[in-house]
């Protein structure tokens, strides 16, 4: 077995990547492609300075790992959103005006204007009745997911 790793050229390599890339395209989760881009860059390596098998492999690792740490950091996706507002809006209180049920929409109007208005859509996790005291849990796009305010945090925002 040893034997053929001394057998393996850059040709080899390359192909190894390819191979990579299309298992890749028909997942989809630009995990192989990584893999592939990081194989692909060993073979033209392995051109330009001649390495060993050992060598390779430890290339083909770092290159890997190195590109999967890029990945996850610039291109990870964010799903948490506040659509640009900054968290203080998160505090805004605001009065139910038309009942909230879970998967459903209600209406509120907000005291302050939440993205220039201050009447809004919104849902909620539980039942909210007409007149209960609400604040902001997310914001999805048009969207604003609110909960009841206990007393304590109506004193603390007054």
């Amino acid at each position: 077995m040893i034997a053929l790793l001394n057998e393996v050229t850059w040709w080899h390599w390359v192909i190894f990547g390819v191979l990579l890339i299309v298992i890749e395209m028909s997942t989809g989760t630009f995990f192989m492609l990584t893999l592939g881009v990081s194989a692909i860059l060993v073979g033209i390596l392995d051109i330009l300075f001649e390495l060993s098998i050992q060598v390779e492999i430890l290339l083909w690792l770092l290159f890997a790992i190195a590109s999967v740490l890029v990945w996850m950091k610039w291109f990870k996706d964010h799903t948490v959103s506040n659509s640009g507002q900054s968290d203080y809006r998160l505090e805004t209180l605001g009065t139910v005006t038309g009942e909230i049920h879970p998967h459903g929409r209600g209406k509120v109007t907000f005291d302050t204007p939440v993205l220039g208005n201050t009447q809004w859509h919104a849902t909620a996790k539980t039942d909210i009745p007409k007149g209960t005291r609400v604040k902001i849990v997310e914001i999805n796009g048009q969207l604003i997911e609110v909960a009841p305010v206990t007393e304590n945090q109506t004193e603390q925002g007054a």
